[in-house]
């Protein structure tokens, strides 16, 4: 089914942003890629520099016996660890310095998402965070939105975009809650109360595997109920490369899908196949070209003002690894929409300039689902829970949802 759904009202520009897709492109921008390659010039020509005399290594401290971690529930009101555990590195001084900055910032951000948690007195709604650690070692902080005085008839996992965080789908959660749905969030590597350094993700398969963990938990507490998944951007193609794999199929009645980044593209080929060297060399680097042309991503001032002033949000520039693993997962999916058999709604502003509504079409079209619905707003942008007309949205996701229970 296809609709077209218009707001009857013209954009106002405000802020700007900086997006998804307006980020990678200029990543990879002829300007970026110049500063980068003087700053890879000066590394190589710093190693090759012929240092004589002796080197003076310097005394690595030797990381004591880590505590075991258990995957335990951290429940409000529980005493929960901060900082997280952080496989320590074996460096110079000057690096470990680094690593306990990002530990303090870390541990910064979780107590703050934590804190969110306690401080939700929504008396139709009980609150609760839970951390687990993965196989490598991170650990992942989660959170739950759990209806009161409605009777569960579903479960949603939830995948937030790039550079925010779960936190920031509160009031679309409890609305799922009013209709009897458990949420469940979780902040990816690099975001919001999980460990990494802000913004940075090494693999954006790292996500992939924990929301697998997340969701082998949440329906092991939740027997006989149907679970769906809801993916914003980034989050959403997080989402559609977990479905790809036949063990999670199985257990997803559904996904709705938001502006998903599904067709984010180099802007001349020549950089895809510079972005994985560049990314191995600098994987931290961040380019400041990409915020020079960003894209509103709502019409909403008011929710401009609160996502930008929002601690838990990046708002620097892109890492440059970051920008290559989003290249990486999109040219999985355009290369495996066929494969995806799982109940979907996509949904997409016309206006949107982050990610494009025209891959979401061809997702629609090319996805092999019987059961496949695709909305298209005319004139919004790419935050379509945090556009104007969000309550209107989010009914039609519920709508979507109640005809699958």
């Amino acid at each position: 089914m296809i609709s077209k759904v218009s707001d009857g009202s013209s954009p106002s520009t405000l802020i700007l942003t900086s997006g998804a897709t307006g980020r990678v492109n200029a990543l990879f921008s002829l300007r970026a890629l110049k500063s980068l390659f003087m700053l890879i010039n000066a590394i190589i020509l710093f190693l090759l520099v012929p240092f004589r005399g002796r080197r003076r290594v310097s005394q690595v401290d030797k990381p004591g016996k880590d505590e075991k971690l258990q995957h335990e529930c951290h429940r409000k009101g529980a005493v929960v660890r901060v900082p997280a555990t952080i496989v320590p590195w074996k460096s110079s001084s000057s690096t470990s310095t680094t690593v306990k900055a990002v530990d303090q910032a870390v541990a910064a951000r979780r107590a703050l998402a934590i804190r969110r948690v306690a401080e939700d007195d929504y008396k139709s709604t009980k609150r609760e965070y839970l951390l687990f650690v993965a196989k490598r070692g991170d650990t992942i902080f989660t959170q739950s939105w759990i209806p009161v005085s409605v009777k569960s008839r579903g479960l949603v996992l939830l995948m937030h975009g790039l550079n925010e965080h779960s936190g920031r789908y509160g009031e679309f959660a409890k609305q799922l809650n009013a209709n009897g749905y458990k949420v469940y969030g979780m902040d990816w590597v690099g975001h919001g109360g999980t460990d990494g350094l802000h913004a940075y993700v090494p693999s954006l398969d790292y996500a992939v595997s924990d929301m697998k963990v997340l969701l082998e938990k949440i329906l092991t507490e939740n027997p006989g109920l149907p679970c769906f998944c809801f993916g914003h951007s980034t989050g959403a193609a997080i989402v559609l490369k977990a479905l790809l794999d036949p063990k999670i199929e199985a257990c997803i009645a559904g996904a709705v899908l938001t502006s998903p980044a599904v067709g984010v593209q180099p802007s001349h080929p020549i950089f895809a196949v510079l972005a994985p060297i560049v990314s191995f060399l600098l994987p931290t680097y961040q380019v400041s070209a990409a915020n020079k042309k960003g894209s509103r991503v709502s019409r909403d001032p008011e929710a401009l003002i609160a996502k930008y002033s929002d601690p838990l949000v990046f708002t620097g520039a892109i890492r440059v690894r970051t920008g290559y693993e989003i290249l990486q997962i999109t040219t999985h999916l355009q290369q495996n929409m066929r494969k995806l058999r799982v109940p979907f709604l996509v949904l997409h502003g016309s206006s949107d300039t982050v990610t494009d509504p025209e891959a979401s079409q061809k997702l629609y079209e090319e996805a092999s689902s019987s059961d496949k619905t695709i909305k298209l707003y005319e004139g919004l942008l790419h935050d379509l829970l945090f556009e104007p007309e969000r309550d209107a949205i989010t009914q039609d996701i519920i709508q979507w949802l109640n005809s699958r229970v």
